[in-house]
């Protein structure tokens, strides 16, 4: 009985141990991969998320100045037919 428990003991500590060696396994893996990815997205010119964000937020600014332009442009041109017509 005393050994089944040492024995039990014993295989609980190996695979404890075999469980920690694939965990830090698993983490170096993934950093590699992760690394790997960046180097071909960096490769392929891709812009972050953040870079993305940042141009969206200005093209929708610039997108509502426009707008207000033509709605300004408009009311000029309606103003200089009235002025033309009158």
């Amino acid at each position: 009985m005393q050994v089944e428990n040492k024995l039990f003991d014993d295989l609980a500590r190996v695979a404890s141990g075999a469980m920690g060696a694939i965990s830090g396994i698993r983490g170096e893996v993934e950093g590699q991969i992760r690394q790997q990815f960046e180097r071909i997205l960096a490769q392929m010119d891709v812009v972050s998320r953040e870079e993305f964000e940042a141009v969206k937020a200005v093209a929708a600014e610039a997108r509502a100045r426009q707008e207000a332009l033509e709605e300004k442009l408009a009311a000029l041109e309606a103003k200089l037919s009235k002025g033309s017509e009158g």
